[in-house]
């Protein structure tokens, strides 16, 4: 939810705020209350750097080349402030990019918890060196780094190609660590230790003198330099007086926004790094952003912001935060992709250039039939507030590399229990559990699948989470069993603001062991939320997060039950009295660390804690199920997200695809959107054409607002019901081919639901397409997102491929596109030829219900008259899959007129009564007769029907257990 006006505050403070906030913001956000970069004071004085002026210079001689790394300094010829710059070559394709203070005033936040493990490193060696410039080899890829001295740059080149230049443009930039210079009695003791100095020189002229770290280094940083750097500390110079005591601008030391101050008592330590990838004219990522998937330059205006905010009824097309950040940008094109994963958790402005913006295609033919033209260049520029550059190049080459790539450094996404696939209905709130029940009997009457009901903030006592209201929800427990007797389930909202009450048992115990976020003064930090004044328990303190999680304890949350699951709301964290509607970047947390330095951390910790809660309460034995509205790199690892607090408008329909798209290249598969858009009411059609998309996303939710009209399914006539339940039942029969999806992303890092030209790479009409995708390899969907539509325009790519319409079976060869007649009952699915896709087609009312029940194969020949595909099944809830092998992994495989079934991983063995129902082949001719080849046991003759018009074979009650090998053959 956001923060938004209509529900009843407890205090009026709480209305006079949000009718503040919120006046005027009926149909969209208020700007004024979200910074640009000119308002953002570190971005302003980054934006003020011109290219082609860098003040860094590279000191070669100060390289050291370890076993795992290349160090060495650069210098700042303006300030003389030194840095250390680390080089590694990482297995698997990949290089990391290090700068940071070689001797700073204190200690630069570092992102932890992020990483699943430091890379392992290939062994580098120097291959060149000449005046000026040195050459690195960053193992046996053939990956070469040339490092030039003055100005400092990179160039990371893979035998004669070039594949990325760092500070190509100058835009290095590294506000060091200083005390602050402006008072009275800084003043005197910068004038007497001028003095003493001169004083002492006298006495020491003959002496020569070792070069001190910056004024006034940290210990702990000279140790440092000493130890890692002894060598190369020697190269550098002191800073100048003068260069010390330049003027700063204004806002470097305190800012103010509105009507908050933001103290900086660390003063400015912003970092920037510019990019520049010749040959890429397409760019992708860095969600979240309501932005078309591929990213647009932003000369002429904002950045893209990576800030987790709570923004009221969002815009769309637009550079501003958005409730998550994943700093990973992906560049493709038609010769390799890459991708650039920028470390850092502060606030990040990501501008993004190109040499051929603005140009249109008929320009570009142009440029190339006159021989002219420059190469195509994308440059891409990182600002964040603070902390240090820590920058992953992912080299690929292939689009699944990439990915695959950034799941090696941050994880895969977690495998989901099998109800998180199925439908979930929420509203902002059931009201009580008498309202639950009839929701419940709705589905049950209507005939409409659904796996999941969900509570919000109403269900709990005054807002204080971990409760239940006693008027309205007395027996939560029986509530629970009665939904899991139909085999459904529940998730309540747990967000991460605590109501301060000395009579709510969670705040006196945060309060009591020192676990909520202070101020810069030491007290606990409270600020405005749903349930009035509010504390902010630190996510960040590892002893917190083992806290929260025994919370979820079935002693500790009266009421809950195995089949009681979470989401968490509002946890970028929102506060509604706070500069930009969450928490001050001065108040502090856990090692002293500002919030400025990890703010976009804090959702991930939030839905961290809150996943492994659920872990433990099981002891250890079932998966989680955690939704988080804030996210950042690695979250993928704890649950799902979505898409935020939509609005019911076409428009927001459209968005919803290339938002998930962008989430699931930055490793989020598990990404939905509210269905019928969660402010306003949505129409009929606009409902109707939600849930047929929303079916064909990975996390399938409807939501409401509390101010909007019932929606169930069932409330908009029998015709428009009858369509939803046709979507959602189309969702329930293709849970095995989304299951067996999710288990490829959880394995490879590879998207659930992902872009043409992630399978298509070479196919230039595939880069900016993003009204239609793949789910996984098989599956194209184009969802109808126009009000009123006849007919869509697809899109099959693949030269020499052909696709199947899921719906007549009519074959259709590509690459081409296609004009797709539709009426509202129509969902424009294709199915690749060369593909096995399985379904469960008798569909209950649950995903449980449908456990063990038959399987049909539907099979989808190539021109070669080939097709394969795979199957993964298991208990669908515990981890026993990962720690005791207790799955099948199946394979599918055509040729030969031979369609087999054989283990694709021998290692696991899982015992179902399910079995193969139906055998439906697109594109073969009528056999003679079918024979069914068990690997034990007689061979038998099987029933078919042959559907010459479409050249559909239906094979009818092969009867085999999903888990045999077996043959089927067509003579």
């Amino acid at each position: 939810m956001a923060a938004a006006p209509g529900r009843r505050r407890p205090a009026a403070l709480l209305l006079l705020l949000w009718a503040a906030l919120c006046l005027g913001a009926a149909l969209a956000v208020d700007r004024s209350n979200f910074k640009t970069c000119e308002q953002s004071g570190f971005c302003r004085r980054q934006r003020g750097l011109q290219p082609g002026h860098s003040p860094y210079r590279a000191l070669l001689e100060s390289l050291q080349l370890g076993p795992d790394a290349a160090r060495l300094q650069l210098v700042n010829e303006a300030t003389k402030v030194p840095l250390l710059l680390e080089l590694w070559g990482l297995q698997g394709n990949m290089s990391r990019i290090r700068i940071k203070e070689l001797n700073p005033l204190r200690p630069r936040f570092e992102v932890p918890d992020v990483l699943v493990a430091e890379p392992p490193v290939e062994r580098l060696a120097v291959t060149g060196r000449d005046e000026g410039s040195l050459e690195l080899s960053l193992g046996p890829s053939g990956h070469r780094l040339l490092v030039t001295e003055k100005p400092f740059r990179m160039d990371l080149l893979q035998g004669r190609e070039l594949l990325c230049s760092v500070n190509a443009r100058g835009l290095l930039f590294f506000e060091h660590l200083r005390r602050r210079r402006d008072s009275f009695s800084d003043k005197v003791s910068s004038s007497v230790g001028s003095l003493w100095d001169k004083i002492k020189t006298l006495f020491h002229r003959d002496t020569p003198r070792e070069p001190p770290a910056e004024e006034g280094a940290a210990a702990e940083g000279q140790e440092e330099a000493a130890a890692g750097t002894e060598d190369a500390g020697n190269q550098s110079e002191k800073p100048t007086e003068a260069t010390a005591e330049a003027a700063e601008e204004p806002g470097s030391w305190e800012e103010t926004f509105k009507t908050h101050t933001d103290t900086k008592p660390n003063g400015p330590a912003s970092v920037g790094l510019d990019f520049s990838l010749p040959g890429f004219e397409h760019v992708y990522g860095i969600p979240e952003h309501a932005e078309s998937l591929r990213l647009r330059t932003t000369e002429g205006g904002d950045p893209y912001r990576l800030y987790n905010l709570d923004v009221f009824q969002y815009e769309l097309y637009n550079p501003m935060a958005l409730y998550g950040s994943v700093p990973l940008l992906l560049a493709h094109s038609a010769r390799r992709t890459l991708g650039i994963f920028w470390l850092n958790a502060a606030e990040t402005w990501v501008d993004i250039s190109s040499n051929t913006a603005g140009k249109t295609l008929f320009g570009k033919l142009l440029d190339y039939m006159q021989g002219g033209g420059e190469t195509p260049q994308t440059d891409v520029r990182w600002m964040s507030e603070s902390g240090i550059v820590d920058v992953f190049l992912l080299l690929g080459p292939a689009p699944a590399a990439v990915t695959g790539q950034y799941a090696a450094l941050t994880g895969t996404q977690a495998l989901p229990p099998l109800f998180a696939l199925g439908y979930h209905q929420s509203r902002w709130n059931y009201n009580d559990e008498e309202d639950v029940a009839a929701v419940e009997r709705g589905f049950e009457e209507h005939a409409v699948p659904c796996d999941v009901l969900w509570l919000d903030i109403e269900h709990a006592d005054g807002k204080r989470y971990f409760t239940w209201d006693p008027s309205k929800f007395p027996r939560p427990r029986a509530m629970l069993e009665r939904l899991a007797a139909k085999k459904r389930k529940m998730v309540s909202i747990v967000d991460p603001h605590i109501k301060v009450d000395s009579g709510y048992r969670v705040h006196n115990e945060l309060r009591s062991r020192g676990f909520y976020v202070k101020t810069k003064d030491g007290s606990d930090y409270e600020g405005w939320c749903w349930p009035g004044s509010a504390a902010y328990p630190d996510f960040t303190n590892p002893e917190m997060r083992a806290w929260w999680a025994s919370m979820f304890a079935y002693d500790q949350y009266e009421g809950s039950t195995e089949t009681l699951f979470t989401w968490n709301d509002m946890n970028e964290p929102s506060v509604f009295s706070g500069p930009e509607v969450t928490m001050h970047k001065d108040a502090v947390h856990h090692g002293g660390w500002e919030h400025r330095d990890l703010h976009n951390l804090y959702g991930l910790y939030v839905q961290m804690a809150t996943a492994e809660g659920q872990i433990q309460r099981s002891g250890g034995q079932r998966r989680p199920f955690v939704l988080s509205r804030a996210f950042f790199a690695g979250s993928q690892r704890y649950g799902a997200v979505w898409t935020g607090d939509n609005t019911a408008e076409w428009e927001h329909l459209k968005i919803s695809i290339p938002m998930c798209l962008s989430f699931g290249l930055a490793g989020l598969s598990f990404c939905g959107a509210d269905v019928g858009g969660f402010f306003k009411n949505p129409e009929a059609e606009l409902l109707v054409r939600w849930y047929q998309a929303g079916a064909f996303q990975p996390f399938f939710r409807a939501h409401a607002h509390l101010d909007t009209a019932r929606r169930e399914p069932w409330l908009f006539g029998e015709e428009n019901a009858a369509l939803i339940r046709a979507a959602v039942r189309q969702r329930y029969a293709l849970l095995p081919y989304w299951y067996t999806a999710f288990y490829h992303s959880h394995r490879h890092g590879v998207p659930v639901m992902r872009p043409l030209w992630m399978e298509y790479p070479e196919d230039a009409a595939t880069f900016a397409i993003d009204d239609q995708y793949m789910i996984d390899r098989a599956l194209l969907v184009h969802p109808v997102t126009e009000q009123g539509a006849r007919g869509v325009q697809v899109y099959l790519p693949g030269k020499g491929e052909v696709w199947y319409d899921v719906t007549s079976h009519q074959k259709h060869h590509a690459p081409q596109t296609l004009y797709v007649p539709v009426t509202i009952s129509s969902v424009p699915v294709f199915q690749r030829g060369g593909t096995v896709v399985p379904r469960q087609e008798r569909v209950r009312r649950s995903t449980e219900c449908m456990r063990g029940d038959p399987f049909t194969l539907y099979v989808a020949l190539s021109p070669q008259g080939t097709a394969e595909g795979d199957l993964f099944l298991d208990d669908g809830q515990s981890f026993d899959y990962e720690t005791k092998a207790r799955y099948l992994h199946r394979q599918f495989t055509f040729a030969g007129n031979t369609l087999t079934a054989s283990s694709a991983d021998p290692r696991g063995s899982f015992d179902t009564p399910a079995w193969l129902e139906r055998v439906v082949i697109l594109g073969a001719g009528k056999p003679a007769a079918v024979v069914l080849r068990p690997a034990d046991g007689p061979e038998t003759h099987l029933d078919f029907h042959h559907e010459a018009e479409t050249s559909v074979l239906t094979l009818r009650k092969p009867g085999s257990p999903i888990g045999a090998d077996w043959a089927i053959v067509l003579r």
